[in-house]
């Protein structure tokens, strides 16, 4: 038997509330590395072995990821300031742009001997 009280008030629901540009934004960061995680099991099981030398790789998503952070939150919540924003995202950006061939020689060296050595002495300017 159903129990009816005309005086109760349905339960109001929660207004929706969407999540904050930056949990946005480290959301997007935390996507690109499933993806890599994902490439890098599927060429596991699809090949027999591990790539390796690839830690410089990994950083480059997290570095660029981290200087739009602080554009994003500058932007959003005014902290920090706007000079620190833009100079933690440029230093971040170099470190990047730093470590993307070093992280380019790692994963050819995966494949190829004579690619890794040709391109690290590219890399490195001689």
């Amino acid at each position: 038997m159903e129990d009816k009280r005309p005086n109760q008030e349905p339960e109001k629901e929660a207004p929706y509330t969407p999540a904050s540009p930056v949990k946005r934004t480290l959301a997007w960061i935390a996507l690109v590395y499933v993806l890599i995680g994902l490439a890098l099991t599927t060429f596991y099981f699809f090949n027999g072995y591990m790539l390796g030398n690839l830690a410089p790789l990994l950083t480059v998503p997290g570095l660029i990821g981290l200087g739009v952070l602080g554009l994003v939150s500058w932007r959003t919540t005014g902290r920090p300031g706007k000079a620190a924003a833009i100079l933690l995202a440029v230093l971040c950006w170099a470190a990047a742009l730093a470590t993307l061939p070093m992280g380019i020689v790692g994963l050819l060296s995966n494949f190829s001997d004579f690619h890794a050595a040709v391109f690290g002495i590219a890399a490195l300017g001689g």
